[in-house]
């Protein structure tokens, strides 16, 4: 029996756009990797007036390509936002080829799509494209190089995505966590809820972003033609253990950690991993602010924003 991918989609708002000939417009969005941190909250941020189709990995494999075309048949989306990716950075060192179809082999089949389909695409990449030995915030057009094999298929898969569909979207994002999932905020509160004296990588620098910020960017960005390749996150800079000390301090003051945790800077040699993260990946995002009108919001900020937002639905 034939999937049937409508019964992923709803209207949102109850209304849709209409022409000033009275005809309807093309409202219909697919967001891919529904089931992920940024996949939910792009359902949350959903603007009104349109219907929005959200798939998650177990109702649309992307590595498969004959499915892949299949949906986009029968969902007729005018924009479809990739938030589908592996992302297991340390696994990927090991599980190559499941890097490789979750980062390029799926990207590249809903390009391809897209393009047969005349439907616009947004995807999802990473700050790991980069090496991390830059002294200043690395530009969209900035070179590549990454250390990683979660980097490598991360790169490939905007590469792939690049020539199947040359005026594709691509945004770059780094640091990525919300209520939703596992994420970096997440794991320090627990082990902090946990243990007297913690220890965090100090000498590796860039942003945190929240994933709730990135989804209206990137609706923001959905509701444009625009096409070429944007950095976003969240403003300013910081290293994971000053990331983890505002955690620590946020988190005590909603009520969410009882005490304070002693947290030690750890240098990346301390704290070996069968993955090399960049030691540097800030971004200059000047080119997402001017063209998409937007500007970031303090990354200390919006972390004091998630970690309400957390402690909202834990006491709901």
């Amino acid at each position: 029996m034939a999937a049937n991918y409508t019964g992923n989609c709803s209207m949102i708002g109850g209304l849709s756009r209409t022409d000033t000939a009275g005809s309807q417009l093309n409202t219909n969005v697919l967001v891919t990797g529904a089931g992920g941190q940024l996949g939910r909250e792009l359902q949350r941020a959903a603007p009104e007036g349109m219907t929005l189709c959200a798939l998650a990995r177990a109702d649309l494999d992307l590595a498969d390509a004959e499915a892949v075309d299949t949906a986009l048949a029968e969902l007729s989306p005018g924009v479809v936002i990739n938030a589908a990716a592996y992302t297991a950075v340390d696994r990927a060192e090991s599980e190559i080829e499941r890097a490789h179809a979750g980062n390029v082999t799926g990207p590249a089949n809903l390009a391809l799509a897209c393009a047969r389909r005349g439907a616009r695409l947004i995807h999802v990449s990473t700050d790991f494209v980069f090496d991390g030995q830059a002294g200043s915030p690395y530009t969209p057009d900035q070179a590549t190089g990454p250390v990683s094999e979660y980097g490598r298929s991360k790169l490939a898969g905007e590469l792939a995505v690049r020539d199947a569909l040359p005026d594709a979207l691509i945004v770059r994002t780094a640091w990525v966590y919300s209520a939703f999932g596992g994420n970096f905020v997440k794991t320090m509160l627990r082990l902090m809820g946990e243990r007297d004296e913690l220890g965090v990588v100090a000498d590796q620098v860039g942003t945190p972003t929240w994933a709730a910020g990135l989804a209206q960017m990137l609706w923001t960005a959905a509701q444009t033609e625009l096409g070429g390749t944007y950095h976003w996150s969240d403003a300013g800079a910081c290293s994971w253990y000053d990331f983890a000390c505002a955690i620590s301090e946020e988190g005590q003051a909603l009520g969410l950690l009882d005490s304070d945790t002693h947290i030690r800077p750890l240098t990346t040699a301390d704290y070996p991993t069968p993955a090399q993260r960049p030691a540097y990946s800030v971004f200059d995002k000047t080119a997402t602010w001017r063209d998409f009108d937007v500007a970031p919001i303090q990354w200390r900020r919006q972390l004091r924003h998630m970690l309400q937002d957390l402690k909202d639905m834990e006491n709901a």
